[in-house]
């Protein structure tokens, strides 16, 4: 049995299988990990989210941006959720509901206690621990997965609260805690996230950092598996495995394997 976290696909299903045949994946014994954003702006987000939801059990899946933005588009909110043809195109298949309904259901995090190692797609704030993170990923997961859906998607949207108290209740809780998992990239110094900076470490304004940096991160001694940040490129440092290789971008979609000593697998990707 081998286990292996899968960066960014965004729809990049050909890479996808090309990848899953080089780890010469066996769908009755491996697991595979993937790191969120299984959709959007490359060309077959359709196809992808059929195969991972094919492998059942053997493929574990959290939630990105754009799986949310997907979401949201399903549940009529298409106020920031881009109305990408790639999206669309999910949403009127036969399946469409049923991949949708899917996608609903996967976690924002998720943590394995005997590999010590929580995966999420963007990160988290210095105040969370890998418990905590769980506690409050689950706390969103219970509104997005149940009735309460369609009222969450509608105000999902915005990048305030951008500071973490555990005071916050209601929408802007939940919407902090999407934000923090779905989004960030870079912090102040005091935690309070910067939802605009996309660039690589280094090229972001004075008083922002990378929020792995954070000095008194509670998660530090878990390993964090994360996607998100195609600018940063495959980071492998002590307990951070940053996956998103930029494939969509014609780069590379990469694996990494989580059991034993980490070993990378990857292949290249064309693009116009």
């Amino acid at each position: 049995m081998a286990i292996y976290a899968i960066g960014d696909v965004q729809g990049c299903c050909d890479e996808l299988e090309r990848l899953l045949d080089a780890l010469h994946f066996d769908t009755s014994s491996d697991e595979l990990w993937l790191t969120g954003d299984l959709v959007n702006r490359g060309p077959r987000s359709l196809a992808t989210l059929r195969l991972v939801r094919s492998l059942g059990d053997r493929a574990t899946v959290v939630l990105g941006n754009h799986d949310l933005h997907l979401i949201a588009l399903a549940y009529g909110n298409r106020t920031r959720a881009h109305n990408s043809r790639e999206l669309t195109d999910v949403i009127d298949a036969p399946d469409g509901q049923e991949l949708v309904e899917w996608l609903r259901q996967r976690p924002l995090a998720y943590y394995r206690p005997e590999l010590n190692t929580l995966m999420v797609h963007a990160g988290v704030v210095p105040e969370w621990d890998a418990p905590l993170t769980m506690k409050l990923s689950a706390e969103v997961e219970q509104v997005l997965q149940g009735p309460g859906c369609a009222g969450y998607i509608r105000d999902l949207y915005g990048d305030q609260p951008a500071r973490w108290s555990p005071q916050l209740v209601g929408q802007e809780r939940l919407r902090f805690i999407t934000n923090c998992l779905t989004r960030v990239r870079y912090c102040r110094a005091d935690g309070t996230l910067n939802l605009e900076e996309t660039g690589p470490p280094g090229s972001q304004p004075p008083g922002l950092h990378p929020w792995f940096e954070l000095p008194g991160r509670k998660s530090a001694g878990v390993r964090m598996v994360f996607g998100h940040w195609a600018s940063l490129g495959l980071l492998i440092d002590d307990n951070l495995l940053g996956l998103d290789t930029g494939c969509v971008w014609g780069r590379r979609l990469t694996a990494v394997r989580l059991d034993g000593v980490p070993e990378t697998t990857s292949i290249a990707c064309q693009r116009p």
